[in-house]
């Protein structure tokens, strides 16, 4: 659960820097209508002296339409200006929402693998939309709030001093006592505030895994287990609300209880003063409406101190990801890879270990020779998957050094690095998009044409005009519509399309029948002619042809060579293949 992270000045500063500077000229729009609505409101308190004095008292009947008519005019006044700028502020928060998700997802999408597998997507989706929700709504009430009531206090406490100013002095002794009070209580609402905001991660990341895991749960019969869980999940959920609603709500009975003492002595002392007539009765009234009108601002005040320490709870949150560093993108204007046809790839000495200081490879080092085809074999926890990782820079190297065409790949820019590699993957991603626009991704030759042949080379023309609106066809989240050797052939398909001159594949015909791969071998070795190709495999069919077969064991290697010379030589390759068990 993730703690405070940053003290409210600096919080705020850097909101208003990042994010509300922008939109500076709209605001002064906006505070402008809101001085006008604060205006009007005086005023109204103002007349009330007047209309007391002259109408109700002196009865001077020349005086009412003048009186009637300037509150008519200034009540219309006030409902437009309050429009005016609530339309406006209204704008400036939808503004600073998509701001602040698109700056928080151009982060996310740069960081190292590693955030993403430390964060359920499901979390990382509540600080995107949940968390920066609540940061809106903070901010647009807070510059609204601040703006408007405090403006609007203003003017109301000076009708009352220029009204009776003993009086206004007096009614003024208690409040900061509230204000100290109200203080003590927002600290609190920023903590349970960010507590929330966890809890609505985890339960978004709790339904996430449940709906994309839906078939599992329903072949191992775990609705009921599930159910459990969500409910236990929105149980925390819904009593930490509840515990943000009591408290936010707790500024209310104070605020009151201050108030009634400041009206019975106001009411007590003005009454007396009409009385022995040092003061008229719509001076009083006057007052009484001014402070009475000067209290929702008040109330409003409090509440602000409130919302806006529940939105810098969230505003913690959303910061702290933006202040994760990007781990292997450390260096800017690194020059671009040398382009060529065909590139070796070569692992120095190269050592590696995840975040829990588990070794994965130790001392690897060999060259996959440019238009060569490179096997990867030997059990499962070798090292094999974290080899093709490296290569794309999706981690850096502990130790050694990792080449492509003689040029390290910490020393060149990540996007002129990964445009010349082609991923295919064991887990195929498929996008909640058409059939051409999943070929298409990674890819400039998005035309109708080549995605056609990429998908021919693929084997999967045939099945895709078999759709019901062929390449044009929603594929559905994951590919749901699609088979697993269906979805395998999309992907070679997007593979072909890029046309790399280095290629990556981790089990990439793992999901087909026999027949189906029979017919992509073929197009795979079409595709690997004149490119370096380096393959996880565990089928024979796909090892065997391999120009070099590198054998990993522990995360090291333990065997390189070609098909032949290692059956011959009787090592862990050759034990593997006779006891049967996957390479």
């Amino acid at each position: 659960m993730m703690s405070q992270q940053y003290n409210t000045y600096s919080l705020i500063k850097r909101i208003f820097k990042g994010y509300i500077n922008p939109y500076k000229l709209e605001l002064a729009i906006a505070l402008f209508w809101m001085l006008i609505a604060s205006a009007m409101t005086g005023v109204f308190a103002w007349i009330i002296g007047p209309v007391m004095d002259e109408i109700m008292v002196k009865g001077r009947q020349e005086m009412i339409m003048p009186i009637a008519g300037g509150l008519f005019f200034c009540l219309i006044l006030r409902g437009a200006s309050t429009y005016f700028h609530t339309v406006q502020m209204g704008k400036i928060g939808h503004h600073l929402v998509a701001d602040i998700q698109r700056d928080l997802f151009n982060h996310m999408i740069r960081l190292d693998l590693q955030f993403f597998q430390d964060n359920h997507s499901g979390s990382l989706v509540a600080r995107m939309i949940s968390d920066v929700q609540v940061m809106r709504s903070a901010l647009a009430e807070g510059l609204t709030g601040i703006g408007k009531n405090l403006i609007t206090l203003i003017i109301l406490i000076a009708v009352m001093f220029y009204r009776d100013w003993v009086l206004a002095l007096a009614a003024f002794t208690i409040f900061p006592l509230a204000a100290f009070y109200v203080a003590k209580l927002g600290k609190k609402l920023r903590s349970i505030s960010n507590r929330t905001q966890n809890a609505v991660s985890l339960m978004t990341a709790r339904l996430a895994q449940t709906f994309q895991s839906v078939r599992q749960v329903r072949a191992f019969g775990r609705e009921a287990y599930e159910a459990e869980q969500a409910e236990q999940t929105l149980v925390d959920v819904r009593q930490l609300n509840i515990k943000n609603t009591k408290t936010s709500n707790l500024s209310t009975p104070v605020n009151d209880i201050l108030v009634g003492i400041i009206l019975f002595g106001i009411i007590s002392y003005g009454g007396y003063q009409v009385a022995n007539g040092s003061s008229s009765a719509g001076d009083i009234m006057s007052f009484i409406a001014a402070f009475l009108m000067a209290y929702e601002p008040m109330k409003k005040l409090a509440k602000l101190n409130n919302n806006v320490n529940v939105g810098l709870g969230a505003a913690d949150r959303v910061m702290s990801v933006m202040d994760i560093p990007v781990g292997v993108e450390k260096e800017a204007n690194l020059p671009d890879l040398r382009a060529a046809k065909s590139m070796d790839v070569t692992f120095e000495h190269v050592g590696f270990a995840y975040n829990n200081g588990e070794i994965v490879l130790d001392n690897i080092s060999f060259t996959a020779g440019a238009g060569k085809v490179t096997a990867l074999v030997g059990p499962s926890g070798g090292g094999k998957t974290t080899i093709l990782n490296l290569i794309p820079r999706f981690y850096d190297v502990n130790s050694g050094r990792v080449l492509v065409n003689n040029q390290d790949v910490s020393s060149i820019s990540l996007k002129s690095l990964r445009d010349n590699i082609a991923w295919v993957s064991q887990e195929v991603v498929i996008f909640d998009d058409t059939v051409a626009q999943n070929i298409a991704y990674g890819s400039d030759k998005s035309d109708e044409n080549s995605v056609i042949e990429a998908a021919k080379s693929a084997f999967a023309h045939d099945f895709i005009m078999n759709l019901p609106q062929g390449y044009d066809t929603p594929l559905g989240e994951s590919g749901a519509k699609l088979s697993g050797g269906q979805r395998q052939r999309i992907a070679l398909a997007r593979a072909f399309l890029r046309d790399a001159p280095i290629l990556l594949l981790d089990e990439a015909t793992s999901a087909l029948d026999n027949e189906s791969e029979r017919f992509i071998q073929e197009s795979l070795e079409k595709l690997q002619k004149g490119r370096t190709t380096i393959v996880i495999a565990h089928r024979l069919s796909t090892i065997e042809k391999a120009d070099t077969i590198i054998v990993l064991e522990k995360g090291r290697i333990v065997e390189q060579g070609n098909h032949h010379s290692l059956t011959e030589t009787g090592g862990l390759y050759h034990q593997l293949r006779t006891a049967g068990q996957d390479i």
